[in-house]
């Protein structure tokens, strides 16, 4: 099984070696980057790409390690127990499977993405070693061990909002996502757009990176928002002169599709207002 760049995705060779490694590592793929470069996209189109399904495990920042594995609802059982429910003579109606027990016992081989796990606490990556490590977990309230019939390609993805653990970080293959140049970008886009005209994504892509290296920014627009972008502009049918920005603000046409905070917003209109000074 090997990855590569499929029709809806563009992978860097830097990336397709990555994840390849990962593979043949049998090793979880840790996948950094600044939000909106595809880190949960790239789980998907890695399951798409070598033909497996995708158990899915969206981390927030109340999700417990023990939640990925099992959940006993002993309050069910409690109630059951005195309505006089039959059910409770069997513990494991009351056990409630995590997304690794469902990866683990899948009849072949899966992707399990464990999405964003900075969000959790601290100690939720420690907590995972042992699992992810020798793929198996013991069930203390039936007394059976869970092992993976097939062992998983696991993708974990982190926005750095914290550090992990040394512990945690020695058992991955580790890859950060380079935000993509203007030749890749314009691959992407192709991808999305494939009808674009070449003056306009041009323009656009110019007016964008220049976005993303102003000063004091406080949040670059990301992939996913100039592919947004680039949708308004396509839909309400813009010419490259439509872009100029002009007049009393230095912001973009449809900002709202890039800038995501008034801040950002009015910095650009602080730039445009001490251009203008300097220009009289």
């Amino acid at each position: 099984m090997r990855f590569q760049s499929t029709e809806s995705y563009v992978a860097p060779e830097d990336l397709t070696v990555a994840v390849n490694a990962a593979v043949a590592l049998e090793r979880p793929l840790l996948v950094k980057g600044e939000p909106g470069t595809g880190k949960t996209e790239l789980a998907r189109q890695v399951a798409a790409s070598l033909g497996l399904p995708m158990v899915e495990w969206n981390i927030k920042s109340t999700t417990k390690a023990q939640q990925g594995l099992y959940e006993y609802d002993a309050v069910s059982r409690l109630r059951d127990s005195q309505l006089g429910d039959a059910r409770v003579n069997d513990v494991k109606n009351y056990i409630r499977k995590g997304k690794l027990w469902q990866a683990f016992e899948a009849p072949g081989k899966v992707v399990l993405l464990i999405d964003e796990i900075d969000k959790a606490d601290i100690e939720f990556p420690n907590d995972l070693l042992q699992e992810l490590d020798k793929m198996e977990f013991h069930v203390y309230e039936t007394g059976e061990t869970i092992r993976a019939i097939h062992r998983p390609v696991v993708i974990i993805t982190s926005n750095n909002e914290k550090e992990l653990p040394d512990a945690f970080l020695r058992r991955c293959f580790f890859h950060y996502i380079r935000f993509p140049d203007a030749d890749v970008m314009k691959q992407i886009v192709g991808v999305h757009f494939p009808h674009i005209k070449e003056a306009l994504l041009t323009t656009a892509l110019t007016q964008f990176y220049e976005i993303r290296e102003t000063p004091g920014l406080k949040k670059k627009p990301s992939t996913s928002e100039v592919l947004d972008w680039l949708k308004l502009l396509l839909a309400e049918d813009l010419a490259p002169d439509d872009l100029q920005r002009e007049g009393a603000s230095l912001l973009p046409k449809l900002h709202g599709a890039l800038l995501k905070n008034e801040q950002d917003v009015h910095l650009f209109e602080r730039l445009a207002f001490m251009a203008r000074r300097q220009g009289r």
